[in-house]
């Protein structure tokens, strides 16, 4: 292993992941110098965006997994990004600045790392967590494969799911949090440093493998507190004031026993936090009243953050009753998405709050993390004058935020506030936004359920007579290795420096070769790999009308994974074929069937900085007759085959299940609009990646797809038993069976075993053999074998079926 020395110290990818021998010895710019202006209202900030505003992260981190920088210089970039954060709020005029919401790879895992909850698979030996073991446990290594990863609640960033058992050992094993709150201190800026609360972390959590699925994974919260003890004893000592609590769990449905253990987790912290004000803080929803009652309640915490933009009930809470002696720090700025506040009905809501809990108690917030939304507009010449008007990143969500705390104080800038005023006036008259064909095309789908004549046992035989697949079918779910060479040469065509017939005849070519390799490798059903394609939301809205898109909106999904969602700001309609040329094209390679790859319209609207102006639904109806067209269009160019994928419909479903069925109707609904109309031989595919769908199986089944595939291998098979179910309704089922986000390449065995626990479980008849996900984060050295194996494996199992029977 190469090393470094820092000091005296050797440093390498084994290295603490904040090394403070490291931190000490750090050469650095003349420290920041802040001339701090007096507040009589404060400001707060749940959290900020890590990637930087040119994602500096990403390339840091995939620079240093290809070996081609060291520890430390990761390290830098980290560095020099905390402390750019942190003068930029205090710049902004910021009070309550938080520190340790910037991660390597993702939050919850940090929290993992601190409380030493290391699977045992993972050869840690104690001692503070270096970026080797940190690393695998997100990523996986050539060994063992990576911890499972799934959604953060009803967003698109991905966390990694704590894995804990009632033998699991806890020690105080990253020093994080303290070294970055020291960081920020050491150029004269004091934070409010953020921690994962006990009880969401243990709520957040999954039972090992091994351990009883009845296992109450809050039993344990009496071992992990003593952790969070010696956490606040060490941020005390350094000096800390506040200390931010984020428990986003509060927000869901949670029983007596949950609600019990909250007060019991802040009791017990009770004599640690004396001399220290305590922030809990809640978002993404409404707390249900008994919960909100459990929490104003709380013992040892100085102060309650709430969503005051998804929360639209949260105002009526307070009004109901709020302990006077506790801060309210008020969400009213909204985190998860990009449009300009509506400061005048902002500071509406603010002034009713102050006459609730008084101006010295009442602190401006956004409604949960930056993290959520793009970093900075400053750089952003692709967007036009008037749109750019309409916009906030985070950056200028900081100014919101400063701009309603000293309106508040009666420090109110009247130009910032008739800009607007004058915004949203322009927003809300502009003809850009509204096609009345549109709407009117759209509000007359809610009369039918679109549904297909057949029932799909009968289409899958139709469509096996026409398609005549072997048993276990294998396939991919679209995408293959989007190489440095393709994006330049799509970064070279945008950029005029070459023509539309060098362009063509470029992708063209790599089609055919990513159609060869799938001959080559055997592969069943095949696709053309998307090599056209930046990302399957942003391709599509870029050949919609209705649609904006940013050179460097970027916003990190997981790791170093960031997408750059579309602005949908106005209606949405498809003005000419978007995938037919190029999926044809492909078709006419290979007599094998090619997939006609569609992103689904939920998705498209889940994956999407989405308008705030007209219900979601109309958008979402609005979207799937684009994609209906679409679909029609390549069933008559001889496309047998049409995957629209939803990878997305689960990350939209509303965390209270109160709101549930009617979103699930509306979202079910828009799919089978998109393919209501084809005939029953062309088969209709669907993917959806890193959800738990136990909760909406009966509602994938009302999707009436054809074949579904599903993410599967980082879960341990326990979606299978989810998907025993679809057996009832008779689709076809393809559970992942490689992770794709691992650069590990699994084996013909261990893939061949993945088959036959999904035969434990699945008809042979119903099952199809296909990866995790898309192939486009992946290179092909990794690739080739996979696939390899992956077909090696369904043969086997073929040939050992045919002697079974």
């Amino acid at each position: 292993m190469r090393q470094i020395t820092v000091g005296n110290a050797p440093l390498s990818s084994s290295s603490p992941i904040f090394f403070p021998t490291f931190f000490a010895n750090l050469r650095r710019p003349t420290p920041f110098c802040f001339k701090f202006r007096v507040r009589a209202m404060t400001s707060h900030i749940v959290g900020y965006p890590r990637i930087g505003p040119k994602r500096e992260l990403k390339f840091a981190l995939e620079s240093f997994w290809d070996g081609k920088s060291s520890a430390e210089e990761l390290q830098k970039v980290a560095s020099d990004l905390r402390l750019s954060i942190c003068k930029q709020m205090a710049d902004a005029g910021i009070k309550y600045i938080p520190s340790n919401t910037f991660s390597y790879y993702d939050h919850v895992l940090d929290t993992t790392a601190m409380l030493g909850a290391i699977p045992s698979r993972y050869s840690w030996s104690g001692g503070e967590i270096g970026f080797d073991v940190y690393f695998s446990m997100a990523r996986g290594n050539s060994t063992v494969p990576a911890m499972e990863m799934t959604k953060w609640f009803d967003t698109n960033y991905h966390y990694i799911v704590p894995e804990l058992g009632p033998d699991t050992e806890f020690s105080y094993a990253s020093h994080k949090v303290v070294q970055e709150f020291k960081e920020a201190k050491s150029i004269g800026v004091d934070t409010v440093p953020v921690l994962v609360g006990p009880v969401s972390y243990l709520l957040l959590s999954k039972p090992a493998k091994g351990v009883k699925k009845s296992f109450s994974l809050l039993s344990l919260i009496d071992k992990i507190l003593p952790i969070y003890k010696e956490v606040v004893a060490e941020l005390k000592a350094a000096g800390a004031n506040w200390i931010q609590f984020d428990e986003p769990t509060l927000v869901m449905d949670l029983d007596s026993q949950r609600l019990h253990e909250f007060t019991h987790a802040y009791s017990e912290l009770e004599s640690s936090l004396f001399g220290l004000n305590i922030l809990v803080e809640t978002y993404f929803a409404d707390l249900p009243s008994e919960t909100y009652k459990t929490v104003t309640a709380l013992k040892g915490v100085t102060a309650i953050g709430f969503d005051l933009v998804r929360g639209s009930k949260t105002l009526d809470l307070i009004r109901g009753g709020c302990p006077l002696e506790k801060y309210l720090f008020a969400g009213v700025i909204d985190g998860r998405n990009i449009w300009a506040n509506n400061l005048a009905a902002s500071l509406n809501t603010l002034q009713a709050l102050e006459g609730i809990v008084g101006k010295d108690k009442l602190v401006v917030s956004t409604s949960c993390s930056l993290l959520h939304t793009a970093v900075d507009m400053v750089n952003e010449n692709k967007l036009d004058k008037e749109l750019k008007s309409w916009l906030a990143f985070a950056a200028q969500k900081l100014l919101e935020v400063n701009a309603l705390a000293k309106a508040v104080s009666g420090q109110k800038d009247e130009a910032f506030f008739s800009a607007n005023e004058a915004a949203q006036a322009s927003r809300k008259s502009s003809p850009r936004v509204t096609n009345k064909a549109v709407q009117k095309a759209a509000s007359a789908l809610k009369g039918s359920d679109h549904r297909r004549a057949m029932n799909v046992r009968n289409r899958l035989e139709a469509q096996q007579k026409k398609l005549t697949l072997p048993i276990l079918p294998t396939t991919t779910i679209g995408s293959f290795p989007q190489t440095l060479e393709l994006r330049k040469l799509r970064r070279e065509y945008k950029a005029n420096k070459m023509s539309e017939e060098e362009y063509v005849n470029a992708i063209k070519e790599e089609i055919s070769k990513i159609v060869k390799l799938q001959e080559e490798l055997d592969i069943d059903v095949l696709v053309h790999g998307e090599p056209e394609r930046n990302d399957m939301v942003e391709y599509f809205g870029e050949q919609l009308s209705g649609f904006a898109f940013t050179l460097n909106g970027w916003v990190q999904s997981y790791g170093s994974r960031c997408v750059k969602p579309p602005i949908i700001y106005g209606d949405v309609s498809r003005p000419k074929a978007m995938t037919v040329f190029w999926s044809t094209l492909a078709q006419s390679l290979t007599k094998r069937p090619m997939k006609g790859m569609l992103t689904g319209p939920v998705t498209i609207l889940n994956w999407s900085f989405v308008r705030n102006d007209q219900p979601r639904l109309e958008t979402s109806y609005q979207i799937a007759l684009a994609i209906k067209d679409e679909v029609e269009d390549l069933e008559r160019a001889g496309i047998s085959i049409i995957q629209i994928d939803e990878a997305a419909l689960r990350e939209g479903l509303p965390l209270r299940k109160s709101e549930q069925a009617f979103y699930l109707n509306w979202a079910v609904h828009s799919f089978r609009i998109t393919n209501c109309r084809v005939q029953d031989t062309t088969q209709i595919h669907t993917h959806m990646c890193y959800s738990n769908f136990n909760d909406i199986i009966h509602s994938i089944m009302d999707m009436d797809a054809d074949v579904v595939t599903i993410e599967n291998s980082r879960s341990d098979e326990k979606l299978l038993s989810v998907f025993h179910e679809g057996m009832k309704y008779g689709a076809g089922i393809g559970p992942g069976v490689y992770d794709i986000h691992s650069p590990r390449i699994p084996s013909t065995h261990e893939i061949s075993d993945r088959i036959n626990k999904m035969l434990g479980v699945l008809e042979s008849r119903i099952l199809w053999v296909n990866p995790d996900c898309g192939l486009k984060t992946r290179k092909y050295s990794e690739v080739k074998p996979a696939l390899t194996n992956m077909v090696a494996a369904a043969k086997l199992i073929r040939a050992q079926l045919a002697i079974s029977e």
